[in-house]
């Protein structure tokens, strides 16, 4: 004789197998959702944007001061007190100056924060390596742009060292640019010129990069525009890292 199940015990042992299993079909069905970032990307981008555009107006600016070396000690010495003395009867002796150094100190806080973290979660979201033509691209932007921080940040504490606080340089004057600039870079002191130099050209690479990174970032790039943009990028980084370089090669062959 065959036994034929009722509809009742058929729907019994349905639900009993989905208790004793404990649900295993429905979780397989839904996939845990991945946890958001508690800073979205997209913030992480903008600061790294606006603190390179501060840091970049202020290259500038500093570039076009230090320039004046060529028109004689009384231009750059003078152009140094002038920068203590802006907006005095608001912000006081050396007051628009600190300002400038909080505003540069932020900029470069936030700058590394960002690009840490954005760094971090760019490794944790490729689990799987380059490919043979993009890891060599990858490769070498990264180590760039990594190195080339490492090189930049390290320039930054000795520059300030030699010549604004002047503990690491010969003279060490305060308000005494020219002084200091033509003892820091004297020929006997050629060492102290390469590592300027080296340090300039890692900055030279990390401007350049940057300043393309922010334009995709910003959404300016296209495809009929990149060669030019990349091109605009080039030179003003170039012209930028020059009006630097000339100044302590000029210092060390005599010419100032």
């Amino acid at each position: 004789m065959h036994w034929t199940a009722s509809p009742l015990s058929s729907a019994l042992g349905a639900v009993a197998t989905q208790v004793s299993t404990g649900g295993s079909a429905k979780a397989s069905a839904t996939p845990a959702r991945p946890k958001r970032p508690l800073i979205p990307a997209v913030l992480l981008k903008f600061v790294m944007a606006l603190s390179g555009f501060v840091l970049v107006a202020y290259l500038v600016v500093h570039m076009i001061g230090n320039l004046q070396i060529f028109w004689g000690p009384t231009a750059i010495n003078g152009y140094a007190e002038w920068l203590r003395t802006l907006l005095e009867p608001v912000l006081g002796w050396e007051g628009f100056v600190w300002v400038v150094r909080i505003a540069l100190l932020a900029s470069v806080i936030g700058h590394i924060w960002a690009a840490t973290l954005l760094a971090l979660r760019a490794k944790r979201a490729r689990p799987v390596k380059y490919a043979a033509g993009n890891k060599v691209k990858g490769s070498y932007t990264t180590r760039t742009m990594r190195w080339g921080g490492v090189i930049v940040l390290l320039f930054v504490i000795y520059h300030i060292l030699d010549l604004t606080v002047g503990v690491a340089n010969p003279v060490g004057a305060h308000l005494k640019p020219y002084e200091n600039i033509t003892a820091g870079f004297a020929p006997d002191r050629w060492y102290v010129t390469l590592f300027y130099v080296i340090a300039l050209l890692a900055i030279w690479f990390h401007l350049r990069h940057g300043l393309w990174s922010a334009i995709q970032t910003l959404g300016w790039n296209s495809n009929r525009r990149e060669k030019t943009l990349k091109a605009i990028a080039t030179v003003f980084s170039t012209v930028l890292i020059v009006g630097f370089l000339i100044v302590p090669i000029s210092a060390t062959f005599g010419w100032i």
